[in-house]
């Protein structure tokens, strides 16, 4: 399957790969350490996208003991020829119907996905069906209003000109769980008890204006999307002013943007 029900376009692992997954790679070990899971135990990623926490958890834990779930059929067969992809259990199913038993793990970890599935509430309750007593609910979601540059800068600039991006990025920054309290609240919902929050930054790290665009180009997500819907000559418009944008009137080269991510954790009654 390669589009979400909420419409979240992931038809090709080395293309997210390079659009976003270099990033959540970044992100993944500051996250594990915020989740702060019990030591033993099998553990699962869900909406594990091509693999950056599950592989992260791999490396820290015994083998056999990490699991990894998406719907995206492509982000599951990049996942499972990655480096360490051995030592995890990658299946293709959705967060809402989870393949797995009561209690089967002691903790379950979901980053940048819950703003896409189409009810959060029944993921995260499914996330604490397969979770233990005492066991650890995390999850992330990026910032997009105020801590995620590289969308905000290209999202404004083509509003401006294009009243599609609007569109879409109001959509984007005005989700719930993108807020600041969004997580807590779901978690609480849930029924979860000693709910912490923090916000979790990293920097995306571009050599150049290529590198920031033509990643965009590959049709990953609700950027890619958009950008792979204009017709050309709106497309040449939006990359002109998004170049204009990233340069900023210096020079063409490195640009480390800054990206922050809400963070949610939880523990299981």
């Amino acid at each position: 399957m390669s589009t979400a029900p909420t419409g979240y376009h992931a038809s090709d692992g080395a293309a997210y790969e390079w659009f976003l997954g270099r990033w959540t790679q970044r992100l993944a070990e500051p996250f594990i350490r915020f989740a702060d899971l019990p030591p033993d135990g099998g553990v699962l990623d869900v909406g594990c996208g091509t693999g950056s926490v599950a592989l992260a958890l791999a490396r820290l834990r015994a083998p056999g003991r990490v699991a990894a779930i998406d719907q995206a059929e492509p982000y599951i067969a990049f996942a499972r020829q990655r480096l360490g992809a051995e030592r995890v259990r990658f299946d293709v199913g959705e967060a809402g119907a989870l393949p797995y038993g009561d209690g089967d793990f002691v903790g379950v970890l979901s980053q940048l996905v819950l703003n896409f599935v189409p009810s959060a509430i029944a993921a995260v309750r499914e996330m604490r069906r397969v979770t233990r007593p005492g066991g650890i609910l995390a999850a992330a979601i990026w910032d997009f209003r105020g801590g995620l540059t590289y969308q905000r800068l290209f999202w404004d600039t083509a509003s401006g000109i294009d009243p599609g991006a609007a569109v879409a990025r109001d959509r984007l920054f005005s989700h719930p769980l993108a807020l600041p309290d969004g997580l807590v609240e779901l978690w609480r919902e849930a029924g979860l008890r000693d709910v912490e929050r923090a916000s979790l930054t990293i920097r995306m790290d571009y050599a150049d204006f290529a590198d920031y665009w033509e990643p965009l180009l590959g049709g990953q997500g609700p950027v890619g999307t958009y950008v792979r819907n204009l017709a050309p000559v709106l497309r040449e418009a939006v990359e002109e002013r998004v170049r204009a944008a990233y340069l900023s009137g210096a020079p063409d080269g490195p640009r480390p943007l800054t990206a922050t991510a809400w963070a949610v954790r939880g523990a299981v009654p």
